[in-house]
């Protein structure tokens, strides 16, 4: 284990830790760029808004989001990825720009999740002028910040977090391909209908078969083992995204289900990041393993403050 990414383990582990058991090497193809995953984490751009609940700061605020960087860079983070609604959320737009501008200053990274429309009808128009805007305002050589703009095989890569299931990707991928560079786009969980159209998937917060349990006693081992299996029988030349998470409480936000999932003092967070080395080891390690999430306080995942 790398020393940063040690770091970011010891912030959870509050009392006596867990090691991993052995396991045997995995044969998948090869597509990490380093000897260990880079870490990613999902940043969520909405605090100070009056729909969302009170953390303390607001994500406008430069001082603060310069704050959040330095805090991921000493935690071995080298990117936030920041969820984006295009011009149907003006105020995460504002803090885009400025998670990106500020990331440019500070040898950081940052990526784009793009949350799409649950529209039923419009959804892949939505979602086509949303990434026209995108590439115009955000990915032009002359952007603020462009510099700072994950890249993998010198593509931009952008996260898809689906919604309402009414996009049509077959229409965006082909309007995509049309930028230069092409995107690598990333998207939710195991393939589905739509597979040929993104670049790889991402392992998303997930108690696994047995749905959330009252005790929040499932952590989502066999979810995770599911996701990593089925990356690399199913689509081994799509790129795995592995995930991690500390936990799950979605109490605070107004859209609670009562989900839970306990944080074990550390353990949930030591076990999902772990658990791809069992399929990826370090001589074929995943490129990203993304956390989920720096700083939702609504959903009870947030490690900002450990």
């Amino acid at each position: 284990m790398s020393r940063s990414a040690f770091a970011l383990l010891s912030l959870f582990l509050l009392f006596r830790g867990c090691s991993s058991q052995p396991t045997p090497p995995a044969q998948a193809r090869h597509w990490a760029t380093g000897q260990q995953p880079e870490l990613l984490a999902v940043y969520e751009p909405w605090f100070g808004h009056p729909a969302h609940i009170s953390v303390g700061y607001s994500s406008h605020d430069p001082a603060e989001v310069k704050k959040q960087v330095h805090a991921a860079k000493k935690m071995g983070i080298s990117a936030f990825v920041v969820d984006w609604y295009g011009d149907r959320d003006p105020f995460n737009d504002i803090t885009y720009a400025l998670v990106q501008k500020t990331a440019g200053k500070e040898n950081f990274h940052v990526a784009m999740m793009y949350d799409e429309s649950n529209a039923q009808v419009g959804a892949t128009d939505e979602a086509l002028a949303d990434f026209k805007m995108f590439h115009d305002t955000y990915l032009a050589a002359d952007a603020p910040g462009r510099n700072a703009y994950l890249t993998y095989d010198g593509r931009p890569v952008i996260f898809i977090f689906p919604k309402g299931h009414h996009t049509d990707w077959d229409r965006v991928r082909q309007d995509l391909n049309q930028w230069n560079p092409q995107p690598f786009l990333i998207y939710e969980n195991v393939p589905g209908a739509y597979a040929k159209d993104f670049d790889g998937f991402y392992a998303w917060v997930n108690p696994g078969k047995g749905g959330w349990k009252l005790d929040g006693s499932d952590w989502g081992m066999d979810y995770l083992e599911d996701f990593y299996k089925t990356m690399q029988t199913k689509v081994p030349d799509k790129m795995p995204v592995g995930g991690a998470w500390a936990g799950f409480d979605d109490s605070k936000a107004s859209w609670s289900l009562n989900r839970h999932m306990d944080f074990r003092c550390g353990k949930t967070f030591q076990d999902t990041f772990d658990l791809g080395k069992k399929f990826y080891p370090p001589d074929n390690p995943l490129q990203y393993l993304l956390i989920e999430t720096w700083n939702d306080y609504e959903e009870g995942t947030a490690i900002e403050r450990g």
